[in-house]
């Protein structure tokens, strides 16, 4: 088994990004937040498992909002309008299916 390392990059302000596994049919990403930074509102055809592997979160997922915190996960469905704001600096550990080859 080849593996590779993927480079940290700038997702938004406040927020960087790493590509930690993948294959085509499954990825899986970090995501760090600084406290205050935005996940922009968005929509993608990827089904995504999102874990808190540190921090506190406000996710909105349609018009729901809920907070999460360390150890807490959900599955955010394809095609669901999605976001969240960190209310504490934190590590998201987001896994899609297929692989979001936008981000390679």
């Amino acid at each position: 088994m080849q593996t590779r390392t993927f480079p940290q990059v700038e997702a938004d302000t406040g927020v960087t990004r790493q590509v930690l596994a993948d294959s085509p049919e499954l990825m899986v990403v970090a995501f760090t937040f600084e406290k205050g930074a935005r996940g922009r509102r968005h929509s993608h055809p990827h089904v995504q498992s999102t874990y808190v592997e540190r921090g506190l979160f406000r996710f909105f997922l349609g018009e729901e909002a809920f907070d999460v915190g360390p150890g807490d996960s959900f599955v955010i469905p394809s095609g669901a309008e999605h976001g969240c704001e960190c209310l504490q600096a934190g590590r998201l550990i987001d896994t899609f299916t297929p692989r979001r080859d936008d981000f390679l």
